[in-house]
């Protein structure tokens, strides 16, 4: 009996240990599953669950009504009662927000619990397209809960870390979903326009209207200040087209790669230059161009901005465009520059390989003053051309400093220019110089607009490296000049005007003058000291009352020597190509432009045509007749009697017209067929001065963020 008494008891302690140890869970449970029995709470839970979604869920605007597909959620209810989401698979940005916003919209319930204590639960579904009742998957399954030991030791571990411990382990699901939609947040930035003719065209009317208290000349432009007066969203709107699948919104209407979070964005787009075609003149097959790259944009707080764009290119041209490369040569064993692109070398047989990088750094530490710094161009003028400071050069590294008040702004910039002829280099290497530029724009009143503009360039003198002296902003850097020596710097004085007749007129002019002495110039005998040239030009926007249809003439002059020096490394140049005008000195040119856009599509008609002088160099006759502004001025042929067009006097006619599409708003990708005739004509022809005509046909399409000049 006593042994029997002792077995039963022994079997019961078996079985009281047993029920001590058995894990008990149960699932979260919502209002409405109050009452339900532990044994259909999970059926209870997926119910409302579905229910909710169902309820709350609005399909975005973007996605046809008709939309079939899935999409796939992971989701956890936290052992405070929660939703939160950890994983979405969508096929659109805008589904996979609106999921996140529905699952932040479910209740507050009663969490899961184990062995009567609150945990967490995780569970993953699949929503299938349309939301209906046949689409509706018949069960909810849990996830990351195979195995109730599993449970434990994950409890256990969130138990364990400190609060700390435990959001810093929450980190990266917590930048995850703090992304929000994309808002083109760079229309609103100190991100600039890229500056090319054709893109700022869209806006040049809106930012010209009379009564505007805006600066114009100073290019490029920051998307914050043309906001003030040209609607970018709208526009973009506008132009917008019906794309539901991701291709094809990337395709047409969206950035490649386009983030927005509570204090930062950026976008990353691919570049393209992809060009085919065919050159009269040229004893080769075809022409073309072969650019690949990448565009970054982006913004840290209201304040930074940033930008950077790389370019991989290979590249064959019209023959007159390869010869005047090829004359621009660099010393040292690559055979080119490319005109505004940077130092080539072969590619092949005859053609040329060009990597060229441009990037910037923008800040704004006030609402009156913006900083860049970066590689790139700048460009001062209301017009095509500018006698100041042009876009024609290669990128070159670069500090701006913008400040605008009242009716005024002010741009300084100091840049790092190189002299890579044979006869500048020292011990093989390129000779550097540097150019700081003041140019102040007052707007005198609500149509007149007067600029001023002053400019020195430098070089390594006795080592003197970058003059402090001129990071000055508000000095005039001629007293400059003079107290470091008469050799020291080569000075430049300019002034811009402008004068808005309606809002659909105005007129332009710019004055340049590298030397002066009023007694050569009262003396009337066309001094050599006489260096000046002057621009004038007059722009109409809605020509003839066509909308969206611009007229714009342009006359542009230069005098013999403008922009050279008598110090083998002080002209107005970079990488062998001039600062300013296309064309250096001695010339006089008409440029006539009629552009036009309607939705997507634009057109551009294109007539240059002027007089030039340029020099015989036949061996009889070496002299500088001033076109050539790299050459030493003191090698002049005469002091007087000096007149436009002296040495060899050249006519040129440049005439394009071209037919565009633009393909992708985000990124300034445009499709385009150009036709191009050029025919110049020399007086006398030698070496390197000859008759030549020709008509280029070409195609392609191209990402367009710089302007390109073919109207050599």
């Amino acid at each position: 009996m006593k042994t029997f008494i002792l077995g039963l008891l022994l079997i019961c302690s078996v079985f009281t240990y047993a029920q001590d140890t058995t894990i008990y869970q149960v699932s979260p449970r919502f209002e409405n599953c109050k009452e339900t029995d532990n044994n259909q709470l999970h059926n209870c839970f997926n119910q409302e669950v579905y229910n909710t979604i169902y309820s709350e869920f609005k399909l975005p605007e973007t996605i046809k009504a008709d939309f079939k597909g899935d999409i796939s959620i992971v989701f956890e209810v936290t052992k405070e009662g929660e939703f939160k989401t950890i994983y979405v698979d969508a096929p659109a940005k805008e589904l996979k927000e609106e999921t996140i916003r529905v699952f932040s919209a479910f209740p507050k319930i009663e969490p899961a619990t184990y062995n009567g204590n609150p945990t967490f639960k995780q569970y993953s579904m699949v929503l299938y397209f349309p939301l209906n009742e046949k689409n509706r998957p018949s069960n909810l399954p849990a996830i990351s809960t195979n195995a109730n030991n599993e449970i434990v030791e994950k409890q256990n571990e969130i138990e364990q870390l400190t609060a700390l411990q435990q959001k810093a382990k929450q980190e990266f699901d917590s930048v995850q979903q703090s992304m929000l939609k994309y808002t083109n947040k760079a229309y609103t930035s100190q991100v600039n326009i890229p500056f090319s003719h054709e893109n700022y065209f869209r806006f040049d009317q809106d930012i010209n209207r009379v009564g505007t208290n805006s600066h114009t000349a100073s290019k490029p432009y920051l998307y914050e200040d043309v906001a003030n007066y040209y609607d970018f969203s709208a526009e973009n709107q506008s132009l917008k087209k019906e794309a539901q699948t991701w291709a094809g919104r990337k395709l047409w209407n969206e950035h490649l790669v386009q983030l927005q979070g509570k204090d930062y964005w950026f976008t990353i787009d691919p570049i393209f230059d992809l060009q085919l075609g065919k050159d009269t003149d040229a004893d080769f097959g075809s022409t073309y161009n072969n650019t690949r790259g990448l565009y970054v944009q982006g913004g840290l707080g209201s304040k930074l901005s940033f930008s950077a764009s790389v370019y991989e290119n290979q590249g064959r041209f019209a023959q007159y465009f390869n010869q005047y490369a090829e004359s621009l040569k660099a010393f040292g064993p690559d055979p080119a520059i490319i005109p505004g692109r940077g130092i080539a070398k072969r590619f092949k047989e005859d053609s040329y390989d060009y990597p060229v990088a441009e990037a910037y750094l923008s800040y704004s530490p006030t609402k009156f003053m913006n900083i860049q710094f970066g590689h790139g161009k700048q460009f001062i003028g209301d017009g095509y051309r500018s006698l100041l400071q042009s876009d024609v050069a290669s990128p070159y590294p670069f500090l701006k400093l913008n400040t605008k008040f009242w009716k005024i702004k002010y741009t300084n910039t100091w840049t790092w220019l190189k002299d890579v002829r044979d006869e500048a280099t020292v011990d093989k290497a390129f000779r550097t110089k540097y150019i700081a530029n003041h140019y102040l724009s007052w707007n005198v009143s609500k149509r007149f607009n007067l600029g001023l503009f002053e400019s020195v360039i430098w070089e390594n003198t006795n080592d003197r490296g970058f003059d402090v002296n001129y990071l000055n902003p508000l000095i005039f850097f001629r007293a400059i000049e003079f107290e470091t020596g008469q050799g020291a710097g080569n000075a430049i004085l300019g002034a811009s005007a402008k004068y808005k007749y309606n809002d659909n007129v105005n007129v332009y002019g710019q004055f340049i003058l590298d030397e002066f002495s009023l007694s050569d110039v009262t003396g009337g005998k066309k001094s050599w000291k006489n260096k000046f040239g002057f621009q004038l030009g007059a722009k109409w926007y809605d020509a003839f009352k066509v909308k969206n249809l611009m007229l714009q003439a342009e006359y542009n002059q230069v005098r013999p020597y403008t922009y050279s020096h008598n110090t083998i490394v002080l002209n107005y140049a970079h990488n062998n190509q001039p600062m300013a005008h296309l064309w250096g000195a001695n010339f006089r040119e008409l440029v006539l432009i009629g552009r036009y856009q309607k939705d997507r599509w634009f057109g551009e008609a294109k007539l240059i045509t002027g007089v030039r002088g340029f020099d015989v160099n036949d061996g009889a006759d070496n002299f500088s007749y001033g076109g050539d502004i790299f050459r030493d001025y003191n090698d002049r042929p005469f002091d007087e009697g000096v007149k436009i067009g002296q040495g060899i006097k050249t006519t040129s006619v440049n005439a394009s017209t071209q037919l565009g599409y633009l393909v992708n708003p985000a990124s300034n990708l445009k499709a385009f067929v150009n036709v191009s005739y050029r025919n110049f004509n020399p007086e006398v022809e030698t070496v390197s001065v000859f008759n030549n005509s020709t008509v280029w046909i070409n195609f392609g399409i191209r990402t367009d963020l710089f302007n390109w000049y073919f109207d050599l």
